[in-house]
């Protein structure tokens, strides 16, 4: 039987190749045509967000576990940031990596009750546990600001260079991308991988065959919730303020549309999901006025009905029609 893992390898390099090439290049266009040069702020946020959506693409699009509380996550990561740096003047590295273990710590608290659970009732528990979080940035006034939020907070400095411009953080963000990018390629290639999707087609089948169901249940949603930790701790750098308003259910939802609009099953996918919903939310949306939340269940619905396998799914289809032409 041939083995065409080595293709694969060389096909991947060459897109991720392309992908950073074109991340190089894209400030140097920006600055070129004038119509795209205030894009760069957007994309800086396409690219926190595509951190987020690549952990939930494998907790839900490879593992098969319903999540509606990631932006929960997000928040943790954000206000540890926020509140340690602004309250009592921490190194926003060292709380960046605090964020990442205290969402390591609450994902393992809420991961092993609430993955016993399936289908709807997975939901449910993460969607409850959204709603508490979102409580307590509210209530805790004292350290979060509660509804009016927290602000100057610190940016990040590398070894004493200050990421001082929108450039210079999107250069800065867009190398994590390629790094967790990397990262979630290599685990869905992995024996985690395999088994990640064995679990996805069939937990009592998968058991069977000696994978540790629990085990990378947990794995995976600790993974997934870390990410967005790191994501959260650089949107607070970046904006210099936050809010409870952006970590609330609604933008959890919003989690969930990206990676059904690029492709659950497919890293690529969640990248391309988080960019469209991004550019929707910051730069198109506010042409439908209060109609937003139309226009995302408008989304979805298409999404399902017609292209089930989201956006990067449209290659391969129109392949296939041209191959019946």
């Amino acid at each position: 039987m041939p083995n065409d893992s080595r293709p694969r390898k060389h096909k991947t390099v060459i897109h991720l190749t392309g992908f950073g090439l074109g991340l190089v290049l894209l400030p140097v266009l920006a600055q070129w045509i004038s119509l795209v040069e205030h894009y760069m702020d957007v994309m800086v946020f396409v690219g926190i967000y595509s951190i987020v959506t690549m952990g939930l693409c494998l907790l839900m699009g490879y593992a098969g576990q319903i999540s509606l509380g990631h932006a929960s996550f997000f928040g943790v990561g954000a206000y540890i940031s926020g509140v340690m740096t602004v309250r009592y003047g921490v190194n926003p590295w060292f709380c960046l990596i605090l964020g990442m273990g205290a969402s390591a710590a609450v994902a393992l608290l809420i991961g092993g009750p609430s993955l016993k659970l399936k289908g709807h009732y997975l939901a449910m528990a993460t969607l409850a546990f959204c709603i508490i979080i979102t409580v307590i940035f509210n209530e805790s006034i004292g350290l979060t600001g509660g509804p009016d939020g927290l602000a100057f907070i610190p940016g990040i400095s590398i070894m004493g260079w200050a990421l001082d411009s929108v450039v210079k953080y999107y250069y800065f963000v867009w190398s994590i991308v390629l790094v967790v990018l990397l990262l979630c390629l290599n685990i869905i290639r992995s024996r985690v991988g395999r088994a990640l999707r064995s679990i996805h087609s069939s937990e009592m089948a998968a058991s069977a065959v000696g994978v540790n169901v629990a085990k990378y249940k947990i794995y995976v949603f600790v993974l997934s919730g870390v990410l967005a930790s790191v994501a959260g701790s650089l949107y607070a750098h970046y904006l210099n303020f936050i809010n409870p308003a952006s970590f609330d259910l609604f933008v959890s939802i919003k989690l969930v549309i990206m990676i059904i609009l690029g492709g659950m099953h497919s890293l690529w996918g969640a990248v391309v999901g988080a960019m469209l919903i991004t550019f929707l939310s910051y730069e198109w949306l506010h042409y439908f006025e209060d109609a937003e939340v139309m226009v995302y269940g408008a989304i979805v619905l298409i999404i399902v009905i017609f292209l089930p396998g989201g956006v990067v799914s449209i290659p391969e289809k129109v392949k296939g029609v041209w191959g019946r032409g």
